[in-house]
């Protein structure tokens, strides 16, 4: 079965001859980024090696929220909120962006304790944020039948259609002069006495002064190829979305078997709470090393498996030139298959926690691949050993939510504008100048 159908993006018809900054990658932190650029009066490239937000941009469970946020990221995640806030209005287009607040729901006293040391995160923001049991939880989810000690609660948090986000960005960044061009893989950055003076694409070379990778899971492969180093893995999660649903939950909540979000259309969007998939590669014998702390860490909620991804990345070249054909323009989209027996359980659950769904229609199901970092925070920063070259990626399942601020941030660092929050948390180098990998503490 195909992935979800994000809304169609036309390409431009030429390919331009010079722009300030291309942005390589058309998921939500590409296309932010480029709106960005192009309504401060940056000439940009949007491109797009297949269809915009085709990737995890769409896939992803629609969730905008700060509950739970690694403390790196919460400065962002406030200025994303009040970006989404608005974006409705500042594109043109719907988003189905709502406020609706997260449950994430305690397994147990430890993970009870643990939300309520989060919640702390947030008082000097002044954002409502507490854990709530007995009458308060049944309220926000009225027929439940989760077992739960108690659950985080952020009326904050909202939700948003993945399938409509970075389309609706991308169309509102041309029509403030960008160009966006899909089907079109930038093959290689172009580097004249050490920093970058454009890009090589499979259409022909573009001249820029700068240059974004935001490639998502796709974003290792080309920075390697550019001689740099980026840790990064992929994980896959698997998605399922209902039919209209009637008298189902309006507040979207996380358990331990699954998480749910009702859609604009009166669906629901339901995935995995916990099973993730890890595919062994490769690369996961080359970074071992640097991503053993996040293992240890999240061992129980991973499910690693021996399959033809390997052989696929096997296969995959490291290293070409820009007159030759890429892994970008071999594989368009990335669609893997959603894993049957995790999708079957996050249903069952979901069924049994909410007897509304019960003989509800599954209309469609998919997976994503999810670009990870070792400590699960995500890039976004310059390289300094290539001078005009930036990253924005490892947004390790954030990066929905997120997405308008880290664009916003992005922008700043490329202008040269005063940033919106502090990006030192967010260097590349901190993988790489002795900083010691820290995961925020599970629960």
């Amino acid at each position: 079965m195909p992935g979800p159908s994000p809304t169609p993006v036309a390409s431009d018809p030429t390919l331009p001859s010079r722009v300030d900054v291309v942005v390589i990658g058309g998921g939500i932190i590409g296309t932010s980024t480029a709106l960005e650029l192009a309504e401060r009066g940056h000439s940009v490239l949007l491109a797009e090696k297949g269809e915009i937000g085709a990737e995890q941009s769409s896939r992803n469970w629609g969730w905008v929220r700060l509950s739970l946020r690694d403390p790196r990221e919460i400065p962002l995640m406030i200025e994303a909120i009040r970006l989404w806030e608005g974006l409705e209005e500042r594109t043109g287009r719907k988003l189905g962006y709502t406020k609706c607040g997260i449950l994430f729901a305690a397994a147990g006293e430890r993970s009870r304790a643990g939300y309520e040391d989060w919640a702390r995160h947030l008082e000097p923001h002044q954002i409502a944020c507490r854990v709530v049991d007995g009458d308060a939880f049944d309220d926000l989810l009225p027929g439940h039948r989760i077992k739960t000690s108690g659950a985080l609660y952020t009326p904050v948090d909202g939700r948003a259609e993945p399938q409509w986000a970075a389309p609706a960005i991308a169309e509102a960044a041309r029509e403030s002069g960008a160009h966006v061009m899909t089907n079109c893989a930038v093959r290689s950055l172009d580097v004249e006495a050490g920093r970058v003076t454009g890009v090589f694409t499979e259409k022909g070379g573009v001249a820029c002064d700068s240059v974004v990778l935001a490639g998502g899971a796709w974003s290792r492969l080309f920075a390697g190829n550019a001689g740099i180093e980026l840790p990064q893995l992929k994980v896959m999660n698997t998605v399922l979305r209902t039919a209209p649903v009637e008298g189902g939950p309006e507040t979207s909540a996380w358990t331990d078997d699954f998480a749910i979000r009702k859609r604009a259309d009166g669906g629901y969007t339901i995935a995995t709470g916990e099973g993730n998939v890890v595919d062994i590669v490769p690369d996961s014998f080359r970074l071992m090393r640097q991503f053993l702390p996040a293992l240890r860490a999240e061992w129980s909620a991973l499910q690693f498996r021996l399959s033809d991804r390997w052989w696929t990345e096997a296969r995959m070249k490291r290293r070409w030139r820009h007159d030759e054909v890429t892994p970008f323009e071999e594989t368009r989209i990335l669609d893997p298959d959603p894993h049957e027996r995790l999708r079957n359980r996050s249903w069952a659950a979901a069924q049994k926690a909410f007897p509304a769904l019960k003989g509800a229609q599954v209309e469609q199901s998919w997976a994503g691949m999810i670009d990870v970092t070792p400590d699960a925070v995500p890039v976004i920063s310059a390289v300094d050993e290539v001078p005009g070259f930036y990253i924005a990626t490892g947004f390790s399942g954030h990066g929905f939510g997120i997405g308008p601020g880290a664009g916003k941030l992005m922008a700043d660092l490329v202008t040269g504008a005063s940033p919106v929050v502090d990006p030192h948390a967010l260097r590349l180098s901190r993988f790489s100048d002795g900083t010691p990998i820290t995961l925020m503490e599970g629960f």
